[in-house]
């Protein structure tokens, strides 16, 4: 298994390795890995020549500092998961500076309105971060396919549209969302839960299945107001939004389009603890 800390490193390793007809699979990751980054590590290694792992905790996407502060890091315990899943995996887990070489900022990004919704309203200058550490990464290592969760689907849906805009040749792929035994979707966040704490989140993903349901027969409205009761009336969440918007830009759904797909959006906290999920309505 070959292990980078910095880029100067990586780029002549890979460029060493490549040929005018091979693949590179890229799986951009903050580490505190889970069998969600697993799976899409194993998607990589199926479709592609190598498969190239990053591990990084970025700076530039954590507009709360305490959240930075917090943010788990198991750097030993990563690299242990991708060995026993392979050691034909690349892995790059650079310093801050490596990457942002002093000038640890964001650069500013349009992403035609995407990055005004949901998190980017509640937590400006995150999707400003993620375009950089991905624009960044993608420079690096200059892969083929580019593997991301569903699970951040606004993030997916901005990669996509921060490739397009800058003219990038990766192709971004979304994987299926990969879920606990209780439905809870996998998060390195999930780490910061008790046991009971995990057993009571799987009242989102119980709540999103019947959000769906509702979704077939009654208004925009209403399964709004159905969820946001729902959350009230259990005091171990504070319910941060839910949406129901178009899959494409993101856009709040307010009257019902059959040739469109939704999707719904939800963000809660359980002690403190920020985690957000999401589930196709169509």
């Amino acid at each position: 298994m070959h292990i980078f800390n910095g880029k100067a490193a990586l780029i002549a390793y890979l460029t060493s390795i490549k040929t005018t007809d091979s693949t590179i699979g890229f799986v951009p990751t903050m580490g505190a890995l889970h069998q969600g980054h697993l799976s899409l590590m194993e998607q990589s290694l199926v479709e592609n020549d190598n498969t190239v792992v990053s591990i990084f905790v970025n700076p530039t996407q954590f507009n709360n500092p305490e959240d930075l502060l917090k943010y788990p890091r198991t750097l030993e315990q990563d690299v242990e998961k991708i060995a026993g899943l392979s050691n034909n995996i690349i892995i790059y887990a650079p310093t801050v500076d490596d990457i942002y070489e002093g000038n640890v900022l964001s650069q500013k990004f349009d992403f035609d309105g995407l990055e005004h919704q949901m998190e980017g309203k509640f937590r400006p200058g995150h999707f400003d971060g993620v375009g950089t550490i991905v624009k960044r990464l993608f420079e690096i290592v200059s892969p083929t396919n580019a593997y991301f969760g569903e699970k951040d689907f606004q993030q997916l849906q901005i990669v996509k549209k921060m490739v397009e805009k800058n003219d990038l040749t990766v192709n971004v792929k979304g994987c299926t969302i990969y879920r606990e035994a209780n439905g809870l979707a996998m998060s390195s966040r999930n780490e910061r839960l008790s046991p009971a704490e995990k057993q009571e989140a799987a009242f989102i993903y119980q709540t999103l299945q019947t959000a769906k349901e509702k979704f077939e027969n009654e208004s925009v409205e209403a399964v709004s107001t159905w969820v946001e009761n729902a959350f009230s009336n259990n005091s171990a969440f504070e319910l941060e939004y839910f949406q129901i918007a178009e899959e494409a830009t993101l856009l709040p759904c307010e009257t019902k389009n059959e040739t469109k797909k939704y999707r719904a959006f939800i963000a809660v906290f359980i002690n403190n603890i920020r985690l957000i999920d999401t589930i196709s309505l169509n």
